[in-house]
């Protein structure tokens, strides 16, 4: 830079912004389908969070076994 010039100052109204774009595309709550919360992810609020904890202590939600293993199992006896 020649001497007595002083360098170019940018307005920081004139830079431009980034935009942030969401980790996570946005889901409904499973349990009531209100729009996730972050911090509660995927569910809306801590008591839906516990809801489906319940759900699954108690056995409402099941994993479907397929054919194949129940049919080993029982050639195993």
């Amino acid at each position: 830079m020649p001497a007595g010039r002083t360098p170019d100052v940018v307005n920081e109204s004139e830079k431009p912004t980034a935009t942030v774009a969401p980790l996570r595309k946005a889901v409904p709550c499973p349990i009531c389908k209100r729009p996730s919360a972050r911090e509660h992810y995927p569910f809306c609020s801590n008591r839906c969070r516990d809801v489906d904890l319940n759900r699954w202590l108690s056995g409402s939600y099941a994993i479907p076994v397929a054919d194949d293993e129940t049919k080993a199992d029982e050639d195993d006896m």
